[in-house]
């Protein structure tokens, strides 16, 4: 039968409108607002498009580092530059395309500019792109603040160059935050170093610039923190610290010394100062000392006693200072340009004043960074009003570490939290020093709620939850459009955003609420047409519900994303399936066959086979069924027996 767009339909025709806007407009059309993500500061269309054709000319600075340069030519080889010539400057008459790439200060780049009619953004991280037409060849200049911003340049000019044609535009930009990022800090299973390898090139594409790695199952991180990394291990760090050097991403060592450090011991500051000092001779030089989650109101020692009195939060508060302030002033003494540390209190979860805050706020170092959970552990929002009452309890501007997508507790057994970053108010960037987001224990899904994360970092004013969320999709999908509808789809069925509580700060599955909400109620309300109508879209929801795991295993998503997904695809499949038995029965319950009480039996068995799939043994904290659009999608197959009166089962069959 003809059905109306719905299903994975409704959802490519989405993607492909905003995979439109990122099209240069043809010649007979104006030139229309590239999407960018993250939002850039600022951006202004100029006159006609740019051709980037088959032949370009490369000029680079001097000074230019190698992987930016290295970057550039995979894109323009990826847009389909067959021939990359190089040059030292830009001739007064063009004939084809010329890009030109590097910092503000040299004498290419500020001529490139000049001629462009444009300055440089002058802020850290910032960058300026200008595209013209010039004659009958065109110039692209992409200028960096400093080296960190000509790679965030690169970054965008991959999303722009997507397409052949690039519209005339000058982009200013920079972030509105200056730490963005991640922090590996879940319980349960780490990632693995491939995970970690392919994490920090994600964030590079981002323009995410920190990753803490701080894994709670590090032995050589938590239990065992006194003691040197096996030299294999300490190898795969230093590895890794250089992959992130090539991303310009900030690779920060965290240890969390606290079940067992004793604060007035010499001997262990100096435990610290020997682990850091082992890292920074592998490349590692930026520093994190986590005192989360650990017992403060008895103390390891009896020598902290004499020390700072009997045990209690102030003392905690006083105690913890005296070693951090220690390990900051040895960090500024081997490197008077290091960042400085970074820390988590043992109270991170709100901005009550209490005594132990009073203490760190009074005795602790003020160079030292500082994190905070939000209003909670998993807090439901964030305002401004939050983060100022933060900045007062601490006596700083806070880190902000927020706990999504993480999920390591028993709140989240069997999801993959998969709904946009929100709820985060526009304007926290003048209260925060950044944010770093906890990701899951799967690090290709936890993609989809970062890319929201480093894009609402970069430019809080004028993120957008949705575009940047479907923006995460088409990344994991290659840009493929029905891939892209088809990871939307699932997204929306893990759209659930547990706390700690018993509400969850974002709902299950919204957009199969609304639909199957729409069910009901013309089932309920409708007359035969409305009726046939909406059984016919619940259908092809069905369908698309089915056959979206397979578009996902086809090879166009990322193949990490649909392993570390796998039993939750497996579980969509099932799921969908039952709803298309589903839709059977009611069809048939409406055309008065008593062929609906079979397809409900058969509904019902499937579901419950769906809803016993297990997740990956030790995959994540905690064990359990996987859970899929649930109380969304459990309840209407429940329910819809009831919906329409079932004929009895020996009436004429189909």
């Amino acid at each position: 039968m003809t059905r109306r767009r719905g299903g994975i339909g409704r959802y490519a025709a989405l993607a492909a409108t905003l995979a439109g806007l990122a099209t240069a407009a043809g010649a007979a059309e104006p030139a229309t607002l590239p999407a960018i993500f993250p939002a850039p500061a600022s951006i202004a269309l100029g006159s006609g498009t740019v051709t980037l054709g088959d032949s370009v000319v490369l000029v680079v600075a001097p000074g230019t580092q190698g992987e930016t340069v290295a970057l550039i030519r995979g894109i323009l080889t990826a847009a389909g530059v067959t021939t990359i010539a190089t040059a030292r400057a830009v001739p007064a008459t063009l004939d084809r395309t010329y890009v030109v790439l590097g910092t503000g200060d040299a004498g290419v780049i500020r001529d490139a500019l000049a001629r462009s009619g444009t300055t440089l953004d002058g802020h850290a991280e910032g960058y300026t792109i200008a595209s013209l037409a010039i004659g009958r060849g065109s110039l692209i200049t992409l200028a960096g603040h400093d080296a960190d911003g000509l790679f965030h340049a690169a970054q965008t000019f991959r999303q722009l160059a997507r397409r052949p044609s690039v519209p005339a535009l000058v982009i200013q930009d920079h972030p509105a935050m200056p730490i963005r990022g991640t922090i590996e800090g879940f319980y349960g299973a780490p990632w693995t170093m491939a995970d970690r390898t392919k994490h920090l090139a994600f964030l590079a594409s981002v323009k995410a610039n920190t990753y803490v790695y701080s894994p709670k199952d590090d032995p050589f991180a938590r239990a065992r923190w006194r003691e040197p990394y096996p030299a294999a291990t300490l190898s795969a760090l230093g590895a890794l610290a250089a992959t992130a050097r090539r991303n310009h991403v900030d690779f920060v060592y965290a240890i969390s010394p606290g079940p067992s450090v004793c604060f007035s011991d010499p001997a262990d500051a100096a435990a610290l100062e020997r682990k850091f000092d082992a890292l920074r001779a592998i490349g590692i030089d930026s520093f994190y000392v986590a005192l989360d989650d650990i017992e403060y109101t008895k103390w390891n020692c009896t020598r902290d006693t004499a020390a700072f009195g009997p045990s209690g939060a102030q003392a905690a508060g006083v105690a913890q200072a005296q070693l951090l302030n220690i390990v900051q002033k040895d960090l500024t003494a081997k490197d008077a340009k290091a960042r400085p540390l970074i820390m988590v209190p043992t109270e991170y979860y709100d901005a009550k004043e209490t005594p132990y805050k009073a203490a760190l706020r009074q005795h602790l170092d003020p160079r030292i960074v500082m994190q905070w959970t939000g209003t909670d552990v998993v807090p439901p929002a964030i305002s401004i009003p939050d983060a100022k009452a933060a900045t007062k309890a601490f006596g700083r501007k806070t880190l902000l570490w927020d706990n999504y997508p993480v999920n390591d507790y028993a709140q989240t057994t069997g999801r993959l939290l998969l709904a946009p970053y929100d709820r985060r108010e526009a304007g926290l960037s003048g209260e925060l020093t950044g944010i770093l987001s906890n990701p899951m224990n799967q690090e290709a899904p936890s993609r989809v709620a970062v890319t929201g994360v480093a894009a609402f970092a970069w430019n809080d004013r004028d993120y957008d939850p949705t575009l940047t969320w479907h923006a995460a999709a088409r990344d994991l999908a290659g840009g493929d459009e029905q891939a892209t509808a088809a990871l939307l789809l699932f997204f929306d069925t893990q759209h659930m955003a547990p706390t700690f509580g018993s509400q969850p700060w974002q709902p299950q599955a919204p957009q199969l609420k609304a639909l199957l909400d729409g069910v009901r109620e013309t089932l309920a309300e409708g007359d035969a047409a409305a009726r046939q109508a909406a059984i016919a879209d619940l259908e092809q929801r069905a369908d698309a519900l089915a056959g979206a795991s397979d578009i996902i295993r086809s090879g166009t998503v990322d193949p990490a994303f649909a392993a570390q997904a796998r039993p939750w695809l497996d579980a969509l499949q099932s799921w969908g399936r039952a709803l298309q038995l589903t839709a059977a029965g009611l069809d048939a319950a409406k055309r008065g066959s008593g062929a609906a009480t079979r397809y409900f039996a058969d509904a019902k068995r499937l579901a419950a086979e769906a809803a016993a799939i297990p997740s990956i043994p030790g995959a994540t904290r905690f064990d359990g069924p996987i859970k899929i659009a649930d109380g969304v999608l459990d309840r209407f197959v429940a329910e819809a027996p009831g919906l329409i009166a079932t004929p009895p089962t020996h009436a004429a069959a189909d």
